[in-house]
């Protein structure tokens, strides 16, 4: 099993590399912008012509969401012509695609957690640039697209390496509170994506769309203070609205996902967003 991993320096590309032990019969490829720019066509074909996978996992995103704002070409040649092209090849050598999304695809209005079927409203240009990769991630013949939310890891820039660093250097922080959802270790990600894949072999359900995260629900504010409470940083968290924190983008109000597909379909149990937290920051200690 041949297995081509793009976007492989972020955040779940990382994670991903750590846990090849679970598929020991696997051979991986791990690529990114520096190795290979699957924005451009021609690059992409002339790789092909000398390597065969089974499987493409692309982790390849633009996650800027308040640049994406401005920088539409390079949001959408990521987000979107990047999927295009993956799709193209993965139609031409009968090659299996696993493409990540994002809760962002949803506007955000909705109260009760949002199932695959749900009606797609993207609210920022991020999440229209996501929705359009989607629909590219639709035209192959066997995939299945992953939409998570509020990812974080010990890799990159992410929210809980934000709070961290200003909960050392403030004595307190406003965060929002009204926005809700399900911080998601990348970790927990990359395992149910290597546990799914052995049950793909046989694929006859076209292009699916599953919804993971962890389990459990919190506002950021909620996920800052915890955040503060297992770093033992003394920084006070005070909750604010999202008025009063503008930012160029609009982010959604309620992007809590429904599980229960992915759950059912693959048989995998979810850890809740706490434990994903600690984890991660368990990895941390071990590399001081």
């Amino acid at each position: 099993m041949n297995i081509l991993v793009t976007g492989a320096n972020g955040q779940l590309g990382n994670e991903l590399k750590k846990r090849t032990a679970l598929l020991p019969n696997a051979d991986f490829f791990f690529t990114d912008v520096e190795d290979l720019d699957i924005t451009k066509k021609d690059v992409l074909d002339d790789f092909f012509k000398g390597n065969r996978f089974d499987f493409i996992v692309n982790c390849a995103a633009y996650t800027a969401v308040d640049k994406a704002e401005t920088e539409h070409n390079q949001a959408l040649a990521i987000n979107c012509q990047a999927v295009t092209n993956l799709a193209e090849i993965c139609s031409k050598y009968n090659s299996f695609l696993i493409h990540i999304s994002t809760d962002y695809v949803f506007n955000g209005h909705g109260h009760k957690p949002y199932r695959e079927i749900d009606v797609m409203d993207p609210i920022s240009f991020y999440g229209i640039s996501k929705w359009r990769g989607e629909q590219a991630a639709r035209s192959v013949e066997k995939g299945i697209i992953i939409r998570t939310s509020w990812l974080y890891s010990n890799f990159g820039t992410n929210f809980v390496h934000t709070m961290q660093k200003a909960g050392r250097t403030n004595d307190t922080l406003n965060v929002v509170f009204d926005q809700v959802g399900t911080p998601t270790f990348a970790g927990h990600l990359a395992e149910a994506i290597w546990k799914i894949i052995p049950q793909l072999t046989d694929w006859k359900e076209g292009v699916q769309v599953y919804h993971f995260s962890n389990e459990g629900v919190c506002s950021w504010y909620d996920f800052a203070r915890e955040i503060m409470q297992q770093c033992k940083l003394k920084c006070q968290v005070f909750p604010i609205e999202s008025k009063d924190y503008p930012t160029p983008a609009s982010r959604p109000f309620y992007a809590v996902l429904n599980k229960t597909k992915i759950k059912q379909r693959f048989g995998l149990s979810i850890p809740h967003w706490k434990d994903g937290l600690l984890e991660m920051l368990g990895n941390q200690k071990k590399h001081l």
